[in-house]
């Protein structure tokens, strides 16, 4: 795979100019009725290569930089993806009737690349990512990339772009994966053609506060999802209906949302891009994933940590009310990691948790990162490492 993926970023590199040099625009690529143009100009910002020698790791944020190589691969419908090939980062064509613009057939995914203590490159269970996209394309009658496809080419986009990994402890390289339905279509009605696309930029922490605790707003007029909807896959129409919901909550100083269950109004169910945890006690508990709620895989991964660590987990029907009486609520996600709430607010009241002392979100997090950095055996063979 390696040397595959070495020959396919000489062959880009040979196709375009030199890595360093100015760019004036790369040849479209045509994918049937999608045509993929890398169209890297010279004078557009967001497509040249930065000099990465002095660059400020210590202040990345959790903006997008793009990396400088995607990975493509196509299909049409009633068939298997087969080769896709790294291309430079660049904009793509798409018809406007394709049916990801018109009726939202997509999926995204999110994986992190590390850097890890002893030098090499890490992926955090992307196996995990793959199996995800494929239970979403069920859902969303598309086909999908094998779990050998999808790890493979992370990888290769991992390899392609291991300078825009930051150093040790610095970030990692956040990495998403999009499924399309990228085929012209008029009526509604699966299309007739696929895209798999995989992007990458480093990324420092995702909120603003960065590991200091957040604020958060209980949602009572808007919802996330509803039963018998696409809430627990990662469908992108998932998130834009979020939106209203979280700026206004930003506009009065919170740091994101908790949404309630649309059926009874009572139940926490997740945060805009996060599952929620609250801890009374020795027992942590997270809602019960019941077809609204996204099976995150760091949640997956939390859940493993805490009861290896000891903890009683339950994954059951949280009340709102809960989060009266808990010691501790946080929240995770591969963007997010393992973030502590300080506060929640609900109906105008406003509880505050304590960050005082050795916090078990901490202790999970902390054990989550070495894990991922290669400090911490990992006894679940969660970790891929590359060359």
């Amino acid at each position: 795979m390696i040397q595959r993926a070495r020959a396919s970023l000489r062959h880009v590199l040979h196709k375009s100019s030199p890595l360093h040099s100015s760019i004036s625009k790369v040849r479209a690529r045509h994918l049937s009725s999608v045509n993929v143009a890398a169209s890297l100009k010279a004078d557009d910002p967001s497509t040249l290569t930065c000099e990465l020698d002095n660059f400020d790791w210590d202040n990345l944020g959790f903006n997008l930089m793009p990396a400088e190589f995607m990975y493509t691969m196509k299909c049409s419908k009633g068939e298997n993806f087969t080769q896709g090939e790294l291309c430079r980062y660049g904009n793509i064509e798409l018809s406007p009737s394709a049916c990801v613009l018109n009726y939202g057939q997509g999926l995204l995914e999110g994986a992190k690349a590390f850097r890890g203590e002893n030098g090499r490159l890490r992926l955090f269970r992307p196996e995990q990512n793959a199996i995800r996209m494929q239970i979403g394309a069920e859902r969303m009658c598309m086909p999908s990339p094998s779990t050998h496809q999808f790890v493979e080419a992370v990888k290769e986009i991992a390899l392609a772009n291991h300078r825009w990994i930051p150093p040790t402890g610095k970030g990692s390289l956040y990495i998403r994966p999009l499924l399309m339905g990228s085929g012209a279509i008029l009526g509604v009605a699966p299309s007739p053609e696929y895209t798999f696309l995989i992007y990458a930029s480093p990324v420092g922490n995702y909120f603003k506060e960065g590991t200091a605790a957040l604020n958060m707003y209980v949602e009572e007029e808007f919802h996330r999802a509803s039963r018998g909807g696409a809430g627990g896959i990662k469908a992108i129409t998932n998130y834009s209906p979020v939106l209203k919901a979280q700026a206004n909550a930003k506009n009065r100083g919170f740091s994101d949302v908790l949404y309630l269950d649309s059926n009874s109004k009572t139940n926490i169910e997740e945060a805009s891009s996060s599952n929620v945890f609250i801890v009374k006690g020795n027992v942590i508990s997270t809602p019960a994933l019941s077809g609204t709620i996204l099976e995150g895989i760091t949640r997956k991964s939390i859940i493993e940590i805490a009861k290896d660590l000891g903890y009683k987990v339950e994954e059951r029907c949280v009340k709102v009310e809960e989060l009266n009486d808990a010691d501790e609520v946080f929240c995770t996600g591969t963007a997010a990691g393992v973030a502590p709430i300080g506060s929640v607010t609900y109906q105008d009241k406003r509880v505050n948790y304590s960050m005082e002392g050795q916090l078990i979100s901490q202790k999970l997090y902390s054990t989550l990162v070495g894990i991922q950095r290669g400090l911490i055996e990992d006894k679940w063979g969660w970790i891929v490492e590359i060359d």
